[in-house]
């Protein structure tokens, strides 16, 4: 995973008037805390922040005042209708330290005809550098059968890398489609 390079400015003014004057000017309050340090308060600018968190577990280089601080999104405070970025809290991380993240399960490849794939999980929990985070983990269905089972258990994770989620938890199943109820509604729609 590559770094994001973001310049940020101390902010100065606090409160929600102070919130909303940041956001008209196209930037966005945050916030970088952790290993024990006093919070740092920023304004980062508002169109390369959002790019930059758009991925999953997006490791951050904030630079303010000169200093580089490492850092992992925390949260991300959202408005409920408008869906723009009101706030970030960004969480400092050291190279060579083991995070815990979570990380989305992507479903690849074609199982075998007339296959259904119920996904039943979307994430996975796990630890890993905080230098080399997954984006995602990858599960290939190709050739799978109906009646098989998926399990986090069977999640091919690169190296360095560990599973804080119960190994037994399902993540997904193939099933035949079921093809009674497919009739029953060609049935109903053709009265």
């Amino acid at each position: 995973m590559s770094d994001l390079n973001l310049t940020g400015e101390l902010r100065t003014e606090f409160g929600k008037g102070a919130a909303r004057r940041i956001r008209r000017a196209d930037q966005i309050p945050a916030v970088v805390y952790g290993h024990g340090v006093a919070p740092l308060h920023i304004v980062l600018p508002e169109r390369a922040t959002v790019r930059a968190i758009r991925g999953a577990n997006a490791l951050l280089t904030i630079t303010v005042d000169g200093k580089a601080h490492l850092a992992l999104v925390k949260d991300i405070q959202r408005d409920p209708l408008l869906q723009i970025v009101e706030h970030i809290d960004l969480l400092t991380v050291k190279k060579g330290e083991k995070v815990v993240v979570d990380v989305p399960i992507i479903l690849t490849g074609e199982p075998a005809p007339s296959v259904v794939v119920n996904q039943e999980e979307m994430v996975v929990s796990l630890s890993a550098d905080a230098t080399h985070l997954p984006v995602s983990v990858e599960v290939k269905l190709d050739g799978r059968v109906a009646g098989q089972h998926i399990y986090a258990s069977d999640l091919t994770l690169p190296a360095n890398v560990a599973l804080l989620t119960d190994p037994t938890l399902l993540v997904a199943h193939l099933a035949e489609p079921n093809v009674a109820a497919d009739e029953e509604t060609a049935a109903v729609a053709a009265e």
